[in-house]
This record gives structure tokens, sequence and C-alpha cells, in this order.
């Protein structure tokens, strides 16, 4: 039987490249998706093909695809690809986001949009388009969402109100889906290293969680049976469950 075949958007660095490696060192073979790639590099450290080598030195395959979750075209043809290359699609995980940094009405409208195109247009695209292999594998959904999202207070409404949709969309797509493909939320409730921040924040960073913890989290998710879906959790609370462990930077 072939490996099991795991799509990450936002796999470039921080949440996603973590996920990446760490489902390959559970055996998973990984699509890695993201903009930034060797070809187009962002300002921020990471690519995608950084992140495929490093998949492909824990011994399992690995598909780097350029890609803006924008892009409905783009993840159509992503979809056919995955088929082609791999013939299934067994989980997908949607953990690309922006974040626009002002307050919204102190902002544009395009950034506006640009947050629900991403952050809820992205994966329900991802979601849509490949419905049919995750069906055939009985295979599960990770949206991954934040404490911004019951958190008016964050400052940035487009992206509370993103999250806070994308979880409304999950619930509704798991209902939709019952007994066909598990839908979950996972909602990022505490402060999780990514070389992002480093890059555009210096400061003290010893105390942030390790990006591993949401791989725990996400492990968890994974190995739920397709009655568990619909589900919203939380780092905080898996931690309370005894489901993740501790894994700040300061050595815990």
């Amino acid at each position: 039987m072939s490996a099991r075949v795991v799509v990450v958007t936002g796999a470039s660095r921080g949440i996603g490249k973590q996920l990446c490696f760490d489902l390959a060192d559970d055996g998973w073979d990984v699509v890695c998706v993201a903009r930034s790639s060797g070809e187009q590099p962002s300002k921020l450290p990471g690519t995608i093909d950084e992140t495929a080598q490093g998949v492909r030195a824990r011994g399992r395959r690995a598909l780097a695809v350029g890609l803006d979750v924008r892009d409905e075209a783009g993840i159509e043809a992503l979809a056919r690809r995955v088929e082609e290359e791999f013939g299934r699609c067994d989980a997908l995980i949607n953990n690309a986001a922006v974040a626009p940094p002002k307050p919204a009405l102190e902002d544009t409208t395009k950034r506006w949009r640009l947050a629900v195109d991403v952050n809820l247009n992205g994966p329900y695209y991802f979601i849509h388009h490949l419905r049919g292999m995750l069906e055939k594998a009985g295979g599960r959904v990770i949206n991954v969402s934040s404490a911004a999202s019951v958190f008016p207070q964050f400052g940035r409404a487009s992206y509370t109100a993103t999250k806070r949709g994308l979880e409304g969309m999950s619930e509704a797509l798991a209902h939709d889906l019952r007994g066909r493909v598990g839908v979950d939320a996972l909602r990022i409730d505490l402060t999780v290293y990514s070389e992002g921040f480093e890059s555009t924040m210096p400061g003290d960073f010893s105390g942030y969680e390790k990006p591993e913890i949401v791989s725990d989290a996400v492990r968890w998710l994974l190995d739920g049976s397709l009655d568990d879906t619909g589900r919203i959790v939380t780092l905080t609370g898996l931690r309370e469950q005894g489901v993740v462990r501790p894994r700040t930077r300061h050595g815990s």
C-alpha cells in the first residue's frame, strides 16, 4: 500500500514547515504549498524547496508547489497533479494565513479582501478541489485557526473575522461531509515561534512555544475516526487533556 499523502499550505516556514517534517517522520508523503520558492523567494527566510528537501531527507516523497492560495485555477491544477503523482490524498492542512498589520478601518479595503481571500476563500478552494480524493481515503481536513477568532481586542478585524469564519466553515463542512471526510479547526491560542517573528520583531522569543506543539495537536486530530468531526480544539485544551506537552524554546 502506498504511503499516506498530506497537503500542507503555508509550508515554507514556521508551523507549516515543521508540520511537513514531523509528518514525514511519521511516514507521510508531503505536498508542500506556499508562495515562497527558490525561484520566487520572499523577504522572510524559508522556501517550499527547502521544506521539500527536508522531507526527502527523512525518507519520504515530497512535492514542492509554489502557489498563492487565492489562485483557484492553480489549486484545481494542483489537485490534478496530486492525483497524477501520488494517486491519493489523505489529509489537508490549511495553515496559510495573513494578518494585515493595521486596524481594518485604518487600512485599505484591498487589505480586507486579501485577508478574506487568503484566510477563508483559500481553504475553501482547497477543500472543494481535493474533496474527491479525501472522500475516497476517508481523509481529514484541519483548518488552522487562532485565538484572535474569539478575541476582538486583537486589533485586526479582518483577521478576527476570517478566523471566526474559518471555524464556522469547518463546523458546517463537517456536517456536510459527515461519514466521508473529517473536518476540524485547530485554534492556536498559545504564542508559537516562527522565523517570521524573529525577522520582523527582534526580541526575546525563548518563552515562545516551538512549532512542534502544533504537530502534536495535528497528529492527535489525524488519528480521530470519521465520527470525530466538526471539532474546534485549542492547544491549551489539548494540553489540559495531556495530548500535547509544553515545548517552549527555553528548554522544556
